[in-house]
């Protein structure tokens, strides 16, 4: 006896992560570096990244709610923020359709 898999169910549906700026991609995977940044907040980004990699959209995002995922106003609607911890943000933005959405990782702010 099977089990019936939707037709729409893919195993490769993970969103994509680009950086606008090469220190970002670097923070994500070199242990030795940290841009800057308190470990503390190296070590969040780099399980935020993982999470968005993990993501089938951003559907996922507004569903963790520890995340405050949210739109961004103004000059910068185009974007999103989601905390890193209480004074960090992940400022990111979402491109093209589903299933092949792209998170482009836009910076780390400080929101103080």
């Amino acid at each position: 006896m099977g089990v019936d898999i939707p037709a729409c169910f893919c195993l490769d549906m993970a969103m994509e992560v680009l950086f606008k700026d090469e220190r970002l991609d670097r923070l994500e995977t070199d242990t030795r570096y940290d841009a800057g940044f308190a470990q503390a907040v190296v070590t969040a980004y780099r399980k935020r990244i993982q999470f968005i990699r993990n993501a089938l959209d951003e559907r996922d995002f507004y569903q963790m709610k520890s995340l405050h995922f949210e739109k961004l106003k103004g000059n910068r609607s185009q974007q999103y923020s989601m905390r890193l911890n209480e004074q960090w943000r992940l400022i990111v933005e979402i491109k093209g359709n589903a299933p092949n959405k792209v998170i482009a990782v836009i910076s780390i702010e400080d929101y103080h």
